[in-house]
């Protein structure tokens, strides 16, 4: 049961994430999570990780690295926000109801959550990174 959880679990994560790859989010970071995750159960796929970890952690630093790329972000996750009400209320829509609805309202939260993550980190790399030239100098 524990297997098929693990299976179920880390194959949405990768399946989100790879929608969010042509979304300007941290979809990487997404992928990263559901490889670790099925990795726990399957054992041959933790070959793949450092390689996704490494770019997903670029991929992070690029998501944030201008505002205009924040902005997309913001603006993708709204429109996903927008779509899970849409799809939740308005019954003229394809495969309309609130199990579509609530995945795209997820799947924007988790492109908050993962950008906001993504900001911080970089922020408090530059910070660090600034505190040790200044101490050289």
């Amino acid at each position: 049961m524990k297997r098929i959880l693990v299976a179920i679990v880390g194959t949405v994560l990768v399946v989100v994430g790879v929608v969010l790859l042509v979304l300007p989010g941290p979809g990487l970071l997404l992928v990263l999570a559901g490889l670790l995750t099925l990795a726990t159960e399957f054992p041959a796929l933790k070959r793949y990780i450092e390689p996704v970890r490494t770019r997903a952690m670029k991929a992070a630093e690029d998501s944030v690295s201008s505002p205009l790329r924040i902005a997309g972000s913001v603006l993708a996750g709204l429109a996903l926000l927008g779509a899970g009400v849409a799809w939740g209320l308005l019954p003229w829509l394809p495969v309309h109801g609130w199990s579509v609805g609530a995945s795209l309202i997820l799947s924007g939260i988790i492109l908050f959550v993962l950008l906001g993550w993504s900001y911080r980190r970089v922020r408090v790399r530059r910070e660090s990174e600034g505190h040790g030239v200044a101490s050289e100098s």
